[in-house]
This record gives C-alpha cells, structure tokens and sequence, in this order.
C-alpha cells in the first residue's frame, strides 16, 4: 500500500482545518446568479476534466453564450431549469480556496418558488445579492432583501453584475448602491459590501478588474474568505437540545445533542428545560474521546453528576443562562403548502427534538414582502409569510430566531398527512408557561358523575345540512332525558346565536366554530353530562381536534351518512336552492367541501330513527 505523500497530508491536514462559510446567491430572474457560482467553481479550481467537456457540450445545447462555456449550467440541474434558463429548485455547491471552504445555495428568483428561497437562506450566514447592473434594483431585489433579513441572515453582499454591459460605468454602480443602501437602512443587516462584478467575464470574482480600476473594494472572493461566519450570539452560555438519551450498558447514561450558542466545559452548572432540574457537567464524549470542551457545531454526548430525568426534546443549558419556556409565541411564518393555513386549525410542532400540538390562534399581519408593507388577512396561502400567534399544548424550550436559530426555528407538520405546511421563526414569548397554572378543584369529574347517577360524553354527529343530525341528537336527548339522564344539545343553528354569533362560513370561521363548541363540550363532560352536538363540522381536523380533548371512550362520532340528493331534495330551510342560485358562498356540498369521516364510531344512514336510538343507548 502506498502511503501518500507528506505534501498531500499536510494539504489534507489544512483543509480539515479550514471553517466553512454556507451563503446563498439570490435577485431578480437573470441576474447571473447561477453563472456567479459556476464561475466561482470554475476559478476554484473545483472541476474534474469530464465534468469541463460535459459543460461545453451543454453550452452548445442548452447555453445562452455561443459557443462559449455557459457557467450557469453548472447549477442548473433540473432539465426544466436549463430549458427555462431559469433556476426553480434550491442547488448546493461545495467548493474551496486556501483559506476557507464553502458551502453556497442557488436560489430561484421567482416568486412562486418563495418557499425555496426561504430553504436556502434558513441555514446560511451571508447573502450576495445580485443586481443586474442595467436595470438596478427590481421588485425581487427587495423581496429577498427582505427574507434574507425575516432568515436572520446579518452579511449582505451587494454584488453589481453585467457591469461589461453598462461599459464598467462608475455612476451607474454608484446609483444602485445609493438606491440599496436607502433600502436597506430599515433591515437589520449587520454589513452591507457593494462590489462591482462581471460574473460571466470574471471581473472582481477572483482578482481585480483591470476595466474598473475605480474600484477600490474587496473580490468577491476575498471577501467570502474574511468574513465572520458565525455572528456573536446575545446570549451567554451554552444549550443543547437533547436529541437522544444513549444508554449502551447499565453503568453509562449520557444525554446526545448539538452545542449551540456557546462553548460546553465540563464542570458546567446546567438546568434542564422545562424541568428546572439541576446538575453539573461530568463528561463530554465525542466518537469515544473525551473532550474538556466542546465548541458551537459540535453533535456530543454529555454525561452528567445527578441521576435526572431528561427525555429527547429536552434542552440542557447554562445554569445562568437556561432555555426560556412558554407555551404561546409571536412567530413569523412562511407557509409552504398549497393548503390554507386557517386560524384555530391544529398541526404538529416541531423544534428541534421536541414535538407538541399547536394551533394559529392569532394572524395578526401579513407581510408583503415586496413592499415590506404589512396587510390584513385570515388565513395563509402557499408562499406567503405572516406574523402570527402560535399557541402550544404544552410548553416548550425555545430561544428567539434571531438569537439561536437552532433553538428558534420550527416547522409545522399536518398530523393526518404528515405534510410540512410552513416553517416558522419564533421572535419573543407572549405569554411565559409559568405564569398559568392548573387550579385544583376538589370536586371533579368522578365526584360529579356519581351523583348524577351515570357516565358522561360527547356524541358528536357529523353529516351534511339536511341529513338529519339534529333531529336524531333531539330525540336522543329526549329518550335519554326520559330515563333521568342529563343531557345537553348543541346546536349548530342554536350555538350561533349567542356564543358564535361573531362567526361566519368561511373556513376560518367554521375551523374557530368547532373550536369553540369542543371546549364547551369538554367542559360540559367534566360537569358529569352527556352532551350531544349537531353540526356540519365539514373538515376532519377539526373532529380529531375535538376528539383530542377528551379521554379514551368520551367521544363519539356519529357519522349521519345522508346521500347528497337526499338531504338537497328535503331543503326544509331552502338553504340549498339559494346556495345553488349563488347566494349562499361557501354553502358545504355545493360551494365549500365536506370530509367525510374515515373511521366513526357508527355510520347512520337514513334509516327509522327507533333503530338509530337503540343503536346510540347500546354505546352509552
């Protein structure tokens, strides 16, 4: 076996010691952001000779430079992209200089590809933003000027390209960077660097531009290689979002996790989110080596002096400085399904190792993120960002975005779909967990059930308007009221003439009906009744919201399975006819949709009602 040489060692050794800088390239739709990052990659020396001659032939084919070598195809994969001439997914590129490596993200500058965009600026530390140098800045320009300072992204780079086809003139550089810099005054970018560039030629890439001699800034390049890639955090201290509790033999207990914020001693005091529990550091491995230290970016094993409990989703911090928690946050959002986000809707939080239920229980703006300017709205589409309020079941360890992103970003998850709806920066705590607590009543549920002689649930029947529901739940509760039963029924036509009569018909509106008629009935339960509930209730999340609250066996949905032309043919309200005629938007089974259950606890259909009510006292 031949043993390398100890020039590739040394080289091999300074390479494993360089940092790594991950930043994006974004602007407006031909920009030259592609052809920036091939150029890059071509300077760098990072192409084999195959992947230059496959370039070439591209560049006959798909180029847009003759038949000269095309840059832009060296990031643009996708056979839709090279087609297009555009860029519509996120591309990662590796290369490296002598002084550092880096890790840079392509990202399209549609607006429809938002969502993409916010991707790749979600784990970089510097943006080059590129304006073309003959149309200055464009409606893109200042959407991502914009994401990138929502991302927490601090270092700007202002890159001025095509500056040969404006013939290398000063002024014009010098009026983009007036006009940016005017922009940018209200962001809250840390360092703006303007530098006038030629990605396609080279000029300031890589060395100077002997065609802009009045310039006097930094390459591009060499301002990549000088910048601080990891900003100061506010906060003093180190956190470790405990990702997974290593038990290999009996005598070894050791929490696993990322270092973030700050450095890891051992001897460290520590407090455990959102315990409370105190300890002090034993140990800190890594790959079986024992480490006094452990830097920001390091995945550890910290064995600790008390035996207490952690479980993954933990975070172990600083005993002077811990993880906050609460359990209701202001969060901008960034949705990224092609399903509405609706206020009150429940999804899957999750942030680091933890994962809770949460709801949008406020959409207090949305953010126009071409204009900055903040507008009214009641739900979210794909692609837009919103400032909202996020309220959790439980409460869980964060930090804000802009201080730890590992500790202040999250996604939310559909719990049926497992879909990732959005993605989401926490900014501040509006309300801490410890503030609220749960009283203690002597007399609770148990108590309350036995005087009253029997158990207590919900039936909820579920079925479109016209199939019967509240004329079953009605004569339900009579039967039972007969038997000395306390029932109660809650009405959807009733309900909404006192409790939801501030609610209308629009998704969001019968998302926060259900809400509210699932609390009530939950509290009603606890009173020892039997409570019966009559509504369309048209969307399966919100039934399994509603079944979420309540103990196994206390909930029941009845599903009255009514054909469609059965219930439009009775119209005893003619709410169908005026819904058919178009005065009724939103009317469900005509112009708004109905989700019919996929696993009840009984299927009604339209049957004779005695045979319906043995059915329902069977289950009670």
């Amino acid at each position: 076996m031949t043993t390398p040489s100890l020039s590739i060692q040394n080289y091999l050794a300074e390479q494993s010691a360089l940092d790594t800088l991950r930043f994006i390239t974004c602007g407006s739709v031909d920009d030259g952001k592609s052809t920036l990052i091939g150029r890059m990659l071509f300077e760098a020396q990072c192409l084999f000779d195959d992947q230059i001659t496959a370039l070439q032939a591209e560049s006959k084919k798909h180029g847009t430079q003759g038949a000269d070598i095309d840059f832009a195809l060296l990031v643009d994969g996708l056979s839709a992209e090279r087609e297009q001439g555009i860029t519509i997914d996120v591309a990662y590129r590796f290369f490296a200089t002598d002084r550092r490596k880096f890790i840079v993200a392509d990202t399209p500058g549609h607006a429809q590809y938002t969502r993409n965009m916010a991707t790749g600026a979600s784990t970089a530390s510097l943006a080059i933003i590129l304006v073309d140098a003959r149309h200055g800045m464009m409606e893109q320009t200042r959407r991502h000027s914009l994401i990138c300072n929502l991302m927490g992204i601090k270092n700007i780079i202002l890159a001025v390209n095509k500056m040969d086809l404006v013939g290398y003139d000063q002024s014009v550089f010098d009026q983009i960077v007036t006009d940016y810099q005017d922009f940018s005054a209200a962001l809250n970018f840390a360092e703006v660097t303007p530098i006038a560039i030629s990605a396609l030629m080279g000029d300031n890439v890589t060395e100077r531009s002997s065609k802009m001699r009045w310039y006097q800034g930094p390459t591009l390049i060499s301002k990549l290689e000088t910048v601080d890639p990891h900003p100061s955090s506010a906060t003093s201290g180190f956190a470790l979002p405990v990702q997974l509790v290593a038990r290999p033999n009996a005598d070894f207990r050791g929490f696993s996790g990322t270092v973030l914020r700050a450095p890891l001693t051992k001897g460290d005091e520590i407090r455990v989110a959102p315990s409370g529990a105190v300890s002090r550091v034993k140990s800190i491995w890594l790959a079986g080596a024992e480490l006094e230290v452990a830097a920001p970016g390091l995945a550890v094993t910290v064995e600790l002096d008390d035996e207490i409990d952690i479980s993954r989703g933990d975070v172990i911090a600083a005993k002077s400085t811990p993880a906050e928690t609460a359990d209701q946050f202001e969060a901008d959002l960034i949705w990224m399904s092609k399903t509405k986000g609706l206020i009150g809707r429940q999804y899957q939080l999750k942030i680091g190792g933890q994962t809770v239920t949460a709801s949008l229980s406020n959409l207090k703006h949305q953010i126009d993120v071409n204009k900055g300017q903040e507008l009214a709205a009641t739900d979210m589409d794909l692609n837009e960002i919103a400032c909202v309020t996020i309220s959790t079941l439980k409460p869980i360890a964060y930090d804000s975005y802009q201080n730890c992103k590992d500790l202040g970003a999250f996604i939310l998850i559909d719990p049926l779909t497992n879909e990732t709806m959005a993605a989401g920066m926490i900014k501040f705590a509006l309300r801490r967990a410890t503030n609220i607590h749960q009283q203690r009543l002597d007399v609770d549920k148990a108590a309350r059930r036995a005087l009253n002689g029997h158990t207590s649930k919900v039936f909820w029947f579920t079925g479109l308007s016209g199939s019967g529901k509240s004329t079953i739940a009605n004569a339900f509760a009579q039967s039972l009221h007969d038997q000395g039963i306390r029932t109660y029924v809650l009405d959807g036509d009733n309900i909404r003439h006192g409790l939801n009569k501030d609610l209308g018909f629009t998704d969001a509106d019968r998302v926060e009906n259900i809400r509210r008629i699932a609390e009530v009935a939950k509290l009603m339960v606890d009173a020892g009744i039997v409570v019966l509930t009559a509504f369309i209730s048209p969307f399966r999340a919100e039934r399994d919201m509603a079944r979420s609250l309540f103990e196994d066996g206390e909930f029941v949905e009845v599903f009255v399975d009514t054909p469609l032309e059965v219930c439009e043919a009775r119209d005893a309200k003619g709410l169908y006819k005026k819904a058919r005629a178009g005065e009724i938007p939103n009317f469900t089974g005509i112009g708004s949709p109905y989700e019919s259950p996929n696993d009840p606890e009984l299927r009604l259909d339209d049957g004779d009602i005695d045979d319906h009510l043995s059915v329902l006292k069977s289950i009670l």
